[in-house]
């Protein structure tokens, strides 16, 4: 294992803070993570787990979140760790620590953002948008949902659109 080497104390406090900087950059970081008891990636997991527990969600937590990407947490793992622990040490702080992790973990916002703006749309609706509409696929550019409101004698739907879905043309 590559020695770990702190130098942030230091840089952020020199002359105004010596001894604080010495025990964050040789003691906390230098001997306490290259102390080989325990190996980088769970001393990571610790770490997060405790700041999160703590309800820290500053940069100190981000900077750790991306330390335990860079020992092999993969995005997985974080999120399986950040669930079970949201259990013990609270759920808003789960929700908290998930915003960083998917910061950290670089999950795709757009996909994120079609999610949420589908959620938005399906609220604001009186009817239900429903599972996407594959039997009728073949007729339709795009995607179309659809959600049966009732069954009971005649079969009644709600067909809900994304924007650009439009019915193929066909030359008969």
């Amino acid at each position: 294992m590559a020695k770990i080497v702190q130098t942030a104390g230091r840089n952020a406090l020199g002359t105004f803070a010596p001894e604080f900087a010495h025990y964050n950059d040789d003691v906390l970081f230098g001997e306490n993570w290259n102390n080989e008891d325990i190996d980088v990636k769970l001393r990571s997991i610790l770490t997060v787990t405790a700041l999160m527990a703590q309800g820290i969600t500053d940069s100190s937590l981000k900077f750790h979140l991306q330390n335990a990407k860079d020992h092999g947490v993969t995005q997985k793992e974080i999120a399986a760790i950040i669930t079970h622990v949201g259990f013990y040490a609270g759920w808003p702080k789960a929700w908290a620590v998930f915003n960083l992790a998917k910061e950290v973990w670089n999950v795709d916002a757009a996909e994120d953002a079609a999610i949420d703006a589908k959620a938005k749309h399906q609220a604001s609706m009186v009817f239900p948008i429903g599972q996407p509409n594959d039997a009728f696929a073949q007729y339709f550019i795009g995607q179309s949902y659809l959600a049966p409101v009732s069954t009971a004698q005649v079969g009644v739907f709600n067909v809900t659109f994304e924007p650009g879905c439009r019915k193929m043309k066909y030359r008969w």
